[in-house]
């Protein structure tokens, strides 16, 4: 295959540690959070297969992206109002967790935000191996591995935010290979890995938008990509930009364009060989592939078909910072998308859907991109406390689909809400709203906040999981969404690897079902959009 691999000539070089050390704070933490988003799969020679019993190998759970599975049938509406908490483990030193686990046989695989990955035994929580990637930009452990676990042929595949893709052997935590996919000083991934037949495809995202608030920083030069690894040796097949290089103005801010991030998660149509992918905000400038849903060739790379669904919406966290200027002159609304593409099939039609931060689900057709519908499931209230703050209120993570109804969860909506939709039209099943609830204790937040469900939703045969930042897990009825069992995360934990561990708030990530067991993240702190920090992964089952 032809490498269309471009190293972006213009990346500023400056080191983060040339800033003053206030600003340097400042611009490190100064960015949204992001997904941690994974696909991937059970084995390259069966990727087209369901996983294998009850697994949950990848972010999405399967390639199409449906974060639902149907071969999860030990908890049922009837009994899953009796799990009980079976462990605890805790990350050291970390305020979030973020990083979805996948579970393969009797083993759970995980990343931390102290920079190593940990394989558990999926029953008891003890450690089987750890691997240190040593990636914390700067030894904060508010970053080091965010994105979700890929499991696929005996390897684990994940991303870190030093823009380094790690293969391991999934039974020693060996290294077998590591690819740097982006040169750029602010390069990350959040995205998760989507291995399928041999190739792992993962998107890179930035911390560069936090680095706009520098008004001595040359903004901004990242563009983000969505990368063809080989599986076995990690090599890049193909590397497609989603906007063009930056050039510079003649004005402030200096370079555009750039942006359109990749936060999320990958997904493939295995029947038209079609790989999918949502972009995030643009920067600087106005490029076409920003905050769009698109089409790429699975082999080549090549684009198929790119629909922007908000042109024009410029925004950097310069823009928190009122007046409007400098590296935002122009403050957009950060419409950016964190979810993965859903894809399937409506009365012989194929179609690829997404949710937006403006609140909408689009659903589109999956050979040209032509819209179908859009339904708006929230809206942003005003007065806005500051420009951008109304991409809170929309979609953040990711929707479920479970062949019959698409799941999707609304952020800080006043309050977040979770919503069954037909597929057909997009019309609202029913919609049950976050319970009224008491902020985590200590937590600066208005009510909107605590009442909000970020989360990317999973699901299983007749239930449907969704996390808020109140720190309770839920579980509805697929059916009606009536709340069949409410688990209470927050608060103290004694761990199996005996790290002093709390529950927070849950976001960035969604639960995941596999075995008879749920597991979910707990914790999650950040300077935007706040939340109750936390550094548990727990595991609950049945009696």
């Amino acid at each position: 295959m032809n490498v269309r691999t471009t190293v972006n000539s213009k990346a500023d070089a400056t080191s983060h540690a040339a800033f003053p050390a206030r600003l340097r704070k400042l611009l490190l933490r100064a960015c949204f959070p992001l997904v941690a988003v994974v696909l991937l799969f059970t084995s390259v020679a069966s990727a087209q297969s369901p996983a294998a019993g009850g697994d949950w190998p990848m972010w999405q759970f399967d390639p199409t992206g449906s974060r639902y599975n149907p071969n999860e049938t030990a908890l049922t509406p009837t009994n899953v109002g009796s799990l009980k908490l079976k462990w605890a483990f805790a990350f050291p030193g970390a305020v979030a967790a973020s990083s979805q686990p996948a579970v393969v046989g009797s083993v759970l695989y995980v990343g931390g935000r102290d920079g190593k990955l940990y394989a558990l035994d999926a029953k008891t929580g003890r450690s089987k191996w750890s691997f240190d990637a040593h990636t914390t930009l700067g030894n904060l452990p508010t970053y080091g591995l965010r994105d979700g676990i890929a499991v696929v042929g005996g390897i684990v595949y994940v991303g870190d935010n030093s823009a380094n893709l790690w293969a391991l052997d999934a039974a020693t935590g060996a290294k077998r290979w590591s690819a740097k996919l982006d040169q750029h000083p602010w390069a990350i991934i959040t995205s998760s890995p989507l291995v399928y037949n041999g190739t792992v495809y993962v998107g890179t995202s930035s911390q560069e938008e936090g680095q706009a608030v520098n008004p001595a920083y040359q903004c901004c030069s990242f563009r983000g990509s969505m990368v063809a690894v080989d599986a076995a040796s990690g090599a890049i097949k193909w590397q497609h930009y989603t906007i063009p290089p930056s050039e510079p103005t003649g004005g402030t801010p200096a370079l555009a364009p750039s942006g359109g991030a990749i936060w999320s998660s990958p997904t493939i149509d295995p029947t038209s060989n079609t790989l999918y992918y949502t972009s995030g905000n643009p920067y600087t400038g106005t490029p076409d592939g920003a905050e769009a849903i698109a089409a790429l060739d699975l082999e080549s790379g090549a684009v198929r078909w790119n629909h922007q669904m908000t042109p024009n919406d410029t925004w950097n966290v310069r823009c928190l910072v009122p007046p409007a200027g400098g590296n935002c002159p122009n403050p957009g609304h950060d419409y950016d998308f964190g979810t993965q593409p859903n894809i399937f099939t409506i009365n012989g039609r194929r179609v690829v859907g997404a949710g937006q931060k403006s609140g909408i689900y689009h659903l589109l057709d999956a050979t040209n991109g032509a819209i179908i519908w859009q339904s708006q499931l929230s809206s942003p209230s005003t007065p806005l406390p500051v420009q951008g703050a109304e991409s809170l209120q929309g979609i953040q993570w990711g929707a479920a689909y479970d062949g019959k109804r698409l799941y999707v969860a609304t952020y800080q909506a006043g309050p977040g809400t979770l919503f069954a939709l037909n597929p057909a039209d997009g019309s609202r099943v029913w919609s049950t709203p976050n319970p009224p609830t008491l902020c985590p204790p200590g937590i600066k937040l208005v009510d909107q906040q605590c009442r909000a469900m970020p989360n990317a939703v999973s699901a299983t045969p007749g239930l449907v999981y969704e996390g808020s930042v109140d720190g309770h897990l839920r579980v509805f009825s697929a059916d009606t969404g009536a709340i069949l069992a409410d688990l209470n995360t927050l608060g103290a934990y004694t761990t199996v690897n005996l790290v002093p561990g709390t529950g927070g708030s849950l976001n960035g990530n969604g639960a995941v079902i596999s075995n008879g067991m749920l597991y979910t993240n707990s914790g999650y702190l950040h300077p935007i959009t706040q939340g109750a920090p936390g550094n548990v992964l727990l595991a609950y089952g049945l009696p």
